[in-house]
């Protein structure tokens, strides 16, 4: 792991503009605010990873939200998505506290880094496949500088399709025929960290029960178990 690698790559990120639809969103959004958060400074640029430089779990979404890592400045920071996955890696061991509203209010993640597909918000959370792909060198570069990383947690399809590009262009062999998203598959490519599938924690998900507490603290923990992770406090492995 290079933590002086990290900091480049995130100043290359959020620095980027290389996407003029999404630019003008997020700082169209940026300016006129939601008016829960006018009296708040939006972040309005693109969102970098974070969490444990020495992660042996890579958490990937789809994109940040307009109104909440748009605004925070931190993937999955301030809105409700966050706050169930928060929740979740607290429950799993992975996170110090259960809920996190904005950067520095004492969150610290503990073998896992958070990301996203797409670094900037889009509109309608859909970006293009052409936005995709070039956010596609940013994810490669930072699955090269987390060197510890052994499973990545797909939340939601366009994470897993987005996984299996990483994959590909970071050098491992996908297997054949091309492995399908679910809740719970998991893959294992040739070359590379094991793939998990959960569904997103969207708040479409959360409030209609498609995904539980115990589905995504199921995941949590089948990650910590391939990637040999011990929760603090346990006992050691015979």
């Amino acid at each position: 792991m290079s933590a002086a690698g990290l900091g480049e790559l995130q100043t290359q990120i959020v620095g980027c503009r290389a996407c003029p639809r999404l630019v003008a969103w997020r700082e169209r959004v940026a300016r006129e605010k939601r008016a829960a958060f006018a009296a708040e400074t939006y972040w309005g640029r693109p969102i970098a990873g974070f969490g444990d430089p020495g992660a042996r779990v890579l958490l990937l979404g789809l994109a940040p939200a307009a109104h909440g890592a748009n605004r925070t400045g931190r993937v999955f920071t301030g809105d409700r998505s966050g706050d169930f996955l928060f929740a979740a890696l607290h429950r799993t061991g992975y996170a110090n506290q259960p809920a996190s509203v904005r950067a520095g209010d004492g969150l610290v993640l503990r073998g896992a880094w958070i990301t996203a597909a797409v670094r900037c918000a889009p509109p309608a959370n859909r970006p293009t496949p052409a936005e995709r792909d070039r956010c596609l060198p940013f994810a490669v570069r930072e699955l090269e500088l987390l060197e510890s990383v052994r499973v990545i947690v797909c939340l939601g399809a366009f994470a897993w399709d987005a996984a299996l590009r990483l994959l590909a262009a970071s050098g491992a062999v996908l297997p054949r025929p091309r492995p399908r998203f679910g809740h719970g598959a998991e893959t294992t490519p040739a070359g590379g960290p094991v793939l998990l599938g959960c569904f997103h924690p969207s708040q479409q998900n959360t409030f209609t029960g498609r995904l539980t507490a115990d589905m995504i603290d199921g995941v949590l923990a089948r990650a910590r178990e391939l990637a040999g992770l011990r929760r603090a406090g346990a006992p050691p492995s015979a």
